[in-house]
């Protein structure tokens, strides 16, 4: 059995260079460690931008294990958070490395990375015991409730149900049937078969069982009540004496390292790692783990206080993901269901009473008795069904309205309509939305918005218990929106119809819900507090990327400046340039005309601009090796690679949106064989976290600077809400238009060119191409480049020049 909680190793409290996992640091790396150390002993934070290739994992990884092994150190944990799959990856890489080279009387640094349940279920991993993406949380939760119901007041216990599921293997085996194969995963077989186990004709799940044996005595009911997932059920973080290993003396465990592990022992990898979750020495996971509201209610709280030293990987993407993560939007199909599950309660009740009263109808004692355990009437619910129906149409109404204004004749071109966004105010002009005035002018008041959350849960529950079955329901998601669209204010919030195309075909024809999918968007548009506040639990840490700079604002946007100024948190700001032999790489900024619609037009005209651009992604391109072409939309990167197909000599290869194993696919032919061309979109994923280290990557080139949709109400709102919170006042502070949108959209940029050089040995070359890099003027972002010493400005035609001087220089 796994020990109990990590205690400090008193040999460890020498020099964190005990803990760095290479022979020798950059002298960048010797700051930076004993910086973030210095100032996270004082409760503080290092926001440190560090160029591609310094070591920044590395780094951080080095400050908090040494902190954490300090016997004098009130830090017990790391947890590391980065939104960039490959990056999650470095941190793996970089702790196996710390452990393989500590000295030989220090015990491995124990870890953990965070997944989900479709990632670590063995059923959903192997397409068995009828599981798979689409049903795997669901299908879970509602495994677990029936195993839990077997083994706790019911018929029989956890240890007779997994003794009965690894017989119902053997017994297969020596009857010779031909479902006699044991369910393997992770290159590993299990006790149990491929098929789910049944206890008198229920199903259950046998490695949940097997946990809930290996829970001690005192700790089953509290597991058997515990809260984990979106439904409510699951491992408590902290359990760890149901775990059957030492995952304190194996390293790191990967998500199949702990799948392998569990599976061996037959429990369930999903509770092992709720389990270990609070006694691994470093946790690495994405910002999900410490940002979602859901996820941190139901799964990673424990994490989440003063004796963890936090590190926020790629922390140029914290403000626009957890923007995403504190804002939230209903679905006209969720309000839909939500008004059909509303009814399915209320309707025994009202047959009950009415003609039918002397039928018989099981459900009706049972909600009664529900209802009963609550201070939700039926009164209430039938308010709440009333004012979801009410909704419903009002949103019809409008998306109807609107499409008939901005599309005459869209019944006729459904196929063709484009994704749309509907305000409910002025995106300028904070004020109440048009839909909470409509509630008002139609009776509904607070009381209903506020008491929906709760109307939802109680109908998830009566349904659940009437239908003896977990599911995933609409009216608690619908009545938690609600009741954050009546709580959240109008000045940082901002509210909007949101069309996004679909295709549904069982609408009818006209119906414009055949196209859309509409949903009622309420959008956080300063997510500074909610960073700020999640922040301040923590004990201390790091917030680092490529791509910091500049870090005054960087303080203001994520709620550092805040700690700092009213909870007296020391900020500590640290940047580091690239180190590497300066005659090894060349950058230009080429002046040429800005690369705005205005000026180039849609991708199909033929103009001045596009041919300059045109010439200048040639040139590059035809540089020897590998290039990136970084443009500013998905459409422009399929300009510039048709461009590009006519002009050079090589293969031209094209990102497009699309999914995770498509974009390996495509990275993994851009580094096999001859030199090619890779276009992407600036906003796609081949431009940050990916490693093109040694000869991957030769040349950078990016075109425009890829400011998101100025004219979109959401932005528009979002530029309003930074002047009104950081800027615009007149007094020659920043803008809410450069904190907004200029800032981020020049990081997107530089984390394009700084995929080039990320080692001593290597060279390249990399080219800006827009004025806006290459002079200084009204909209100038030269100043946003923090190595705009090394971007020489130069004119279309001379950076012909430019390339072969330093390809001479070079060879």
């Amino acid at each position: 059995m796994a020990p109990g909680p990590v205690v400090p190793d008193e040999t460890m409290a020498g020099s964190w260079r005990d803990v760095f996992g290479h022979e020798q640091p950059y002298d960048d790396q010797v700051d930076g460690i004993e910086t973030a150390v210095e100032t996270a002993e004082n409760g503080g934070f290092t926001a440190l931008e560090g160029a591609c290739g310094t070591g920044k994992t590395m780094l951080a990884l080095t400050a908090g294990v040494s902190l954490v092994r300090d016997p004098e150190s009130d830090y017990e944990r790391v947890v590391v958070l980065t939104s960039v799959k490959q990056q999650l990856r470095q941190f793996e890489t970089d702790l196996r490395t710390i452990n393989e080279n500590l000295p030989d009387d220090y015990r491995s640094v124990s870890g953990l990375t965070l997944v989900g349940k479709a990632d670590v279920c063995p059923y959903n991993r192997e397409g068995a015991g009828r599981i798979d993406d689409e049903n795997v949380y669901e299908r879970c939760e509602d495994l677990r409730d029936r195993t839990r119901d077997l083994t706790g007041d019911g018929p029989t216990t956890a240890d007779a149900l997994t003794a009965d599921a690894r017989s119902q293997q053997v017994g297969l085996a020596d009857s010779g049937g031909a479902g006699a194969t044991y369910l393997e995963t992770a290159e590993t077989p299990t006790p149990y078969p491929e098929t789910m186990p049944e206890y008198e004709d229920v199903e259950y799940c046998p490695f949940y069982a097997q946990y809930l044996s290996d829970l001690p005595e005192d700790g089953d009911s509290e597991a058997r009540s515990a809260s984990d997932s979106a439904s409510g059920r699951g491992p408590r973080a902290g359990r760890a004496e149901a775990v059957p290993f030492d995952f304190t003396a194996a390293g790191h465990l990967t998500p199949d390292d702990l799948v392998a592990r569990s599976v061996e022992h037959g429990t369930c990898p999903h509770s092992m790692m709720g389990a270990m979750l609070g006694h691994a020495e470093v946790v690495v996971g994405n910002y999900y783990h410490a940002f979602d509201p859901t996820t941190t209610g139901s799964f990673t709280g424990a994490l989440l206080d003063d004796s963890t030293f936090v590190v926020c990987d790629e922390a140029h993407m914290l403000e626009p993901r957890v923007r995403d993560l504190v804002s939230d939007a209903v679905g006209d199909g969720t309000l839909r269901d939500a008004e059909t599950e509303l009814s399915r309660v209320i309707q025994p009740l009202r047959f009950d009473e009415g003609e039918g009263r002397d039928a018989a109808n099981d459900d009706v004692d049972l909600i009664r008795s529900e209802l009963e355990d609550t201070d939700v009437s039926l009164r209430e619910l039938e308010a709440t069904r009333e004012f979801v129906r009410d909704l419903r149409e009002e949103l019809d109404r409008r998306v109807t309205a609107y499409l008939e204004r901005e599309h005459r004749g869209w019944k006729a071109d459904l196929a063709d309509l484009p994704d749309e966004e509907i305000p409910l105010r002025d995106p300028e002009t904070p004020e109440k939305d048009d839909i909470t005035e409509w509630a008002e002018r139609e009776g509904y008041d607070g009381g209903v918005w506020a008491r929906a959350e709760t109307v939802g849960a109680v109908v998830k529950r009566v349904l659940d218990e009437a239908e003896d079955e977990q599911q995933q329901r609409a009216a608690p998601a619908v009545g938690r929106v609600l009741g954050e669209w009546y709580r959240n204010d109008h000045t940082d919030y901002f509210r909007e119809i949101e069309l996004e195309r679909t295709w549904d075909s069982t609408e009818p024809d006209g119906s414009w819900r055949r196209a859309y999918n509409a949903s009622l968007s309420m959008h956080n548009c300063v997510p500074s507090d909610a960073i700020g506040e999640r922040l301040a639990e923590f004990g201390g840490g790091v917030l680092m990327s490529a791509t910091l700079e500049p870090l005054d604002v960087f303080a203001e946007v994520t709620g550092l400046r805040h700690l700092e100024r009213e909870e007296d948190r020391p900020v500590v700001e640290r940047t580091y340039r690239l180190d590497f032999p300066a005659e090894n790489r060349e950058s230009f900024a080429v002046d040429a005309p800005k690369f705005t619609y205005q000026n180039r037009g849609g991708p199909g005209e033929r103009n001045r601009t596009r041919r300059i651009y045109s010439d200048a992604i040639t040139e590059v391109a035809r540089s020897p090796g590998n290039v990136l072409v970084g443009m500013p939309n998905y459409a422009e990167a399929e300009w510039a690679a048709e461009a590009l197909r006519e002009r050079v000599d090589k293969p031209v290869l094209i990102d497009e949106s699309s999914g995770d194993d498509a974009t390996e696919d495509l990275k993994d032919d851009f580094f096999a064989g001859e030199s090619k061309v890779l276009v992407t979109s600036l906003r796609g994923t081949l431009t940050e976290g990916v490693d093109y280290q040694g000869d991957k990557l030769r040349a950078a080139v990016v075109c425009g600077v890829p400011i998101i949709n100025t004219a979109s109400p959401r932005t528009r709102a979002v530029r309003t809400a930074y002047d009104r919170e950081f800027g615009g006042d007149g007094s020659g502070s920043r803008s809410g238009f450069e904190y907004a949108l200029t800032i981020p959209a020049v990081r997107k940029a530089r984390q394009a060119i700084g995929r080039v050089i990320r080692g001593p040995e290597e060279v390249g070359v990399r080219v800006l191409v827009d004025e806006r890099y290459a002079r200084d003027s009204w909209d100038s972002v030269r100043e946003y480049l923090p190595e705009n010493d090394e971007f020489q400005p130069v004119s279309p035609d001379m950076l012909s020049l430019g390339l072969d001087r330093f390809r001479s220089g070079v060879d």
